[in-house]
């Protein structure tokens, strides 16, 4: 008989964390046990897709349930919008103790100078209205040290409190500094002072304390593995003799292999660092006896791309930007699978909310993944999309379409052509039209008809 009581959730959502950047991809020699033992656990999805490849729009789509076209935060330059219903919102209205820890980024807006940029001091600045009963939102990395040094004192609680700790200085000129080292370099922090462990310690502070008779939802958003590459002397060591594969199609003179080794070296640490975490919230959750009724995610809001192409960072339509990793483990879950369905960061809106038994959002594009993860279905959607400024891409499952803004399409065959190499648009004009159809003909959730692949205007 199925349980009376919705579960509780666990959301791990670090920022930039490619999808094969994982430990069972054995191409790759990436150390990630706990996320191996998670996904034993439960379902890892292999084709799924942030809805846009930058901070602010991939989050505001998985807080609102809505498409990059419609979740009315287009880059980075705006803040998510106070009259945008979210599913924590609901999550909260159901009962549910809601609460988050690590970068939002849901009030990201650069188009405030940056020394006006402002989370509180204790992060509790617009937690309340997007739905959280309780929280810590802190500062990235570079909007971090930005701010502290424009506004001449802290913004934000990380800084915060690393100016209680004498650190704050240290931290921001190793951040200046980071150009000297390619954007990754080791710094002198403490362990207990690196930002991934903090936030960590936040949110086990809170697991903790949460009551035993209440579902909770607990979000931890590391700040990492986004650039710089910044890794303790810890982190360092473990990696010092690694060695990664190098870039697809890199061209870039003034990086040696040295320069790339360090870099992969460095996000590989930070994503060990990172599963080390989730082992903690783990075997906290499995000692308060609530493991086998917790759903467990492990996703990201984007990519990274680790100069494939000539690239580095995000907001870009190849995959190692545009895809993300995404496990689920839970009650009445499949076990042990990898699952080829299409799916999309934003999809997991629905899901939390199906698990919660709440009404979806109005509108909603989210698709819950229930029935693929308990083994009912093993399709999910017919093709993703993602988008940014002036370009959207569509995939079905082997060909990428990418449309631009006064430039001819793309297409990609992944299936022939998984690094993204070969364009072949113009000798298959049948399946860029085929493609492009999709957009214009198909109705999607909420009975809406979407407009056609077409950039911003």
């Amino acid at each position: 008989m199925a349980s009376l009581t919705p579960p509780n959730i666990l959301f791990f959502l670090p920022d930039q964390h490619r999808p094969d950047w994982l430990g069972f991809n054995s191409d790759l020699p990436v150390r990630t046990p706990n996320l191996d033992r998670l996904r034993a656990s439960g379902v890892q999805f292999r084709n799924a897709f942030t809805p846009s490849p930058l901070c602010a729009p991939a989050r505001a789509c998985l807080a609102s349930g809505l498409e990059y076209e419609r979740c009315r935060v287009p880059s980075n330059r705006e803040n998510y919008p106070v009259d945008l219903p979210t599913y924590c919102q609901r999550l909260r209205d159901a009962g549910y103790r809601v609460c988050g820890v690590g970068k939002f980024d849901l009030h990201k807006d650069l188009a405030t100078p940056v020394a006006e940029l402002d989370w509180h001091l204790d992060g509790s600045r617009s937690l309340e209205e997007w739905g959280f009963t309780e929280g810590i939102d802190n500062e990235g990395k570079i909007d971090g040290s930005s701010s502290y040094k424009a506004a001449g004192k802290p913004k934000g609680p990380y800084l915060h409190y690393l100016c209680e700790q004498g650190l704050a200085d240290t931290y921001v000129r190793e951040h200046e500094e980071r150009q000297k080292y390619r954007d990754a370099y080791v710094t002198s922090l403490p362990e207990e002072a690196y930002c991934d462990n903090w936030v960590s310690e936040n949110g086990l502070s809170f697991l903790h304390n949460f009551p035993t008779d209440q579902p909770w939802h607990l979000v931890v958003n590391f700040t990492g593995p986004h650039n710089p590459m910044d890794v303790t002397q810890r982190m360092h060591d473990a990696w010092k003799d690694v060695q990664f594969p190098m870039p697809v199609e890199n061209e870039q003179e003034d990086y040696s292999v040295d320069d790339h080794q360090r870099n992969r070296r460095y996000y590989a640490a930070m994503i060990e660092n990172i599963d080390r975490q989730v082992g903690r919230f783990l075997d906290a959750v499995e000692e308060r006896g609530e493991l086998e009724r917790t759903l467990v995610v492990y996703a990201s809001d984007h990519g990274e791309m680790l100069g494939d192409h000539n690239l580095w960072g995000k907001s870009t339509w190849y995959t190692p930007a545009s895809g993300i990793p995404l496990i689920v483990a839970g009650p009445g879950m499949k076990k042990g699978v990898s699952n080829s369905a299409l799916t999309s960061l934003h999809d997991l809106t629905a899901t939390f909310l199906d698990y919660a038994r709440t009404p979806p959002l109005p509108s909603m594009d989210a698709r819950s993944l229930r029935p693929v993860l308990e083994g009912k279905t093993e399709q999910h959607r017919e093709y993703v999309v993602s988008g940014l400024n002036g370009w959207r891409m569509l995939f079905d499952g082997r060909y990428k379409l990418v449309t631009r803004q006064d430039a001819p399409p793309l297409l990609y065959d992944l299936q022939e052509d998984p690094q993204e190499t070969n364009d072949i648009a113009s000798a298959n004009p049948h399946v860029v039209n085929t493609l492009a159809a999709f957009r214009s003909l198909k109705t999607r959730s909420g009975c809406r008809v979407n407009a056609e692949l077409r950039p911003d205007r």
